[in-house]
């Protein structure tokens, strides 16, 4: 019986050492360049993973008053290449492609037709900063619906003027602040902040908000993910 007890204990111990030691084992294992990557890889997909179905499509981003809106010069224009790559804005039209009943060529005025929604929302950045600014537009999901897009789809994979890309998950896509963003300020938007259309998504970071739209495409499968995705950084970044 004592031998079964000893036995027993000392099953236990070899446990708790374990355990105390794994933490030990995972940072060593982030020390061999080897294992890095795929460490890192399965670390970022599980958090996405997680916080896509933490996700609540009625949850609200915190929207603010008007005399907490940063003035609009004071607004920091962040870009990927060019402050301005030069869009013909009379000419100007976005390309829907992929799992839609009508795809083809929408133009701005086609976008404004729709329900127009303006909103005081945060835009964080991932390099840490952070501003409250005034947009309107259209929401994503009138849109989304007037084209016909597949609700079971999984994606909206969106390419812009600059040759930026970003892909938005469909839950994310259809919350009623998601925006096709033609307005900052009550006026049209300007060229450095994205002219004609960029998006406006209070419930993502920063690089998500992408800027001078020209296609998007609604997919369930996608060969790449967005410019920062396919450098590492998260494909979900919700806030």
């Amino acid at each position: 019986m004592e031998e079964r007890t000893s036995e027993k204990r000392a099953k236990q111990i070899r446990r708790r050492e374990i355990l105390k030691l794994s933490p030990v084992v995972l940072l060593g294992a982030f020390a061999i360049p080897t294992v890095q990557d795929s460490l890192l890889k399965a670390g970022l997909g599980f958090h996405d993973w997680v916080s896509a179905k933490l996700f609540r499509r009625g949850h609200l981003a915190p929207t603010f008053s008007d005399a907490e809106v940063v003035p609009f010069e004071k607004f920091p224009i962040n870009g990927y290449d060019v402050a301005d790559p030069g869009v013909d804005l009379d000419a100007w039209t976005l390309k829907v492609t992929g799992d839609v009943r009508k795809p083809g060529e929408y133009t701005l005025a086609q976008i404004q037709a729709l329900p127009r929604q303006r909103q005081n929302t945060k835009h964080i950045c991932v390099e840490g900063w952070d501003v409250i600014g005034r947009f309107g537009g259209a929401r994503l999901v009138d849109f989304l619906d007037f084209v016909g897009a597949d609700r079971n789809s999984r994606f909206v994979f969106v390419e812009c003027a600059d040759d930026y890309y970003t892909t938005i998950d469909m839950a994310t896509a259809r919350h009623e602040q998601s925006l096709l963003c033609y307005e900052m300020y009550d006026r049209p938007l300007t060229r450095e902040h994205g002219a004609p259309v960029r998006l406006s998504i209070p419930t993502k970071i920063g690089y998500k908000n992408a800027k001078y739209l020209t296609r998007m495409h609604i997919t369930s499968v996608l060969t790449k993910n967005g410019y920062w995705e396919d450098q590492g950084y998260s494909n979900y970044y919700g806030l």
